[in-house]
């Protein structure tokens, strides 16, 4: 995977204003980071990574709590106000809370105080034990994992048979009262597609928005085939036979679509990066666990701050360099992925390494 150095013109015109929000050359305002926290997880999803032979990221490698820290405190200091904490699984590890307590005392650079927004994308396997511990640090939303509800195709699909851990840390996120509540669902032809309506009515019997997510080309083995993928279209005929869909306008930099089911309230989305990209209002950037900036999920450059936080520089001068590797990767950030042209390139990194 190339890497990037700050180039020499951070903080000229070329690599944008050394001041202001986080704008890219095609007029995106940027505020929401993704920030994973491991590249490993509990699970072995078919679509994400192989079952065995993973090459683990060195434990050396991962950045520590005060160097993901510093990086959000930079990145809300330009108007970040949205942090996701993914994986891997980031419930593995074991200082999530503590992480998540010092990432919700940063402010919005507003003048009003207000703390930024800590949201998690998890496969729900142990929460009900550290939700408590999580929502006590301010933890403000919750996104849960769940492809199937059959045991047997849970097996072969994370070949690991703990569905119903998965089941209980939903039922834990249900009971806890914590708003919104999103289930995502990446719909595969002639595994899951049969389960579209049942996994919707499991979302609303726990409180909760199913979201549904074509698949992409995001697997470690590149073995995504785009015939084995449920589009968009194919989603919204099956819930379709189920309620009628009324469009829910205002999405905004949102990735998923969303409409009402019926009257409502209850309301279902669909994330459609393939068929029906949504480039052109992307406000993400990404950090990889080891420290990468990634201006786009299916970059093939990242932008290393690894020499910049453990340079042993005077505080100041890290923030600044922090800030300059920003725009530097916000000023490259192409106007969409290309996954539909011919020439797309699929990223060398699986998606347990780039991060949701």
């Amino acid at each position: 995977m190339p890497r990037s150095r700050v180039p020499d013109s951070v903080g000229s015109d070329a690599a944008g204003e050394s001041s202001g929000p986080l704008v890219d050359t095609h007029g995106r305002v940027h505020r929401d980071l993704r920030i994973s926290l491991t590249d490993r997880c509990s699970l072995r999803c078919t679509y994400c990574m192989p079952e065995q032979g993973n090459e683990w990221l060195a434990r050396t490698s991962i950045l520590d709590i005060d160097e993901v820290v510093r990086v959000a405190r930079v990145a809300a200091s330009v108007g970040v106000s949205t942090f996701r904490l993914t994986g891997g699984e980031p419930l593995l590890r074991t200082d999530l809370p503590e992480i998540v307590e010092r990432l919700t005392a940063i402010t919005v650079p507003d003048g009003t105080g207000t703390p930024v927004q800590i949201a998690l994308t998890t496969n729900g396997i142990g929460l009900g034990e550290k939700l408590p511990d999580l929502m006590a640090a301010g933890l403000g939303r919750l996104n849960i994992s769940i492809d199937t509800l059959l045991r047997d195709r849970f097996r072969d699909l994370t070949r690991r048979d703990r569905l119903e851990d998965v089941l209980k840390g939903i039922a834990a996120a249900a009971a806890s009262g914590l708003r919104p509540l999103k289930l995502n669902a990446v719909a595969m032809r002639g595994v899951n597609d049969d389960e579209l309506v049942d996994l919707v009515r499991f979302a609303i019997g726990h409180g909760a928005q199913l979201r549904f997510i074509e698949q992409m080309p995001l697997d470690a083995g590149h073995t995504w085939d785009r015939s084995s993928m449920v589009t968009r279209d194919e989603i919204l005929r099956s819930l379709a036979e189920a309620w009628t869909l009324t469009p829910i306008p205002g999405r905004g930099g949102a990735p998923a679509e969303t409409w009402q089911l019926d009257d409502g309230p209850h309301t279902v989305g669909v994330i459609a990066s393939v068929t029906a990209p949504f480039c052109g209002d992307c406000d993400r950037l990404r950090l990889t666990a080891d420290g990468q900036l990634r201006n786009c999920l299916f970059s093939t450059t990242e932008y290393d701050l690894v020499p910049i936080l453990r340079a042993g520089a005077a505080e100041s001068a890290v923030d600044a360099a922090v800030e300059g590797m920003l725009r530097a990767c916000i000023h490259a950030k192409l106007p969409g992925h290309a996954i539909n042209d011919p020439a797309f390139l699929q990223p060398a990194r699986g998606m347990n390494a780039i991060g949701g």
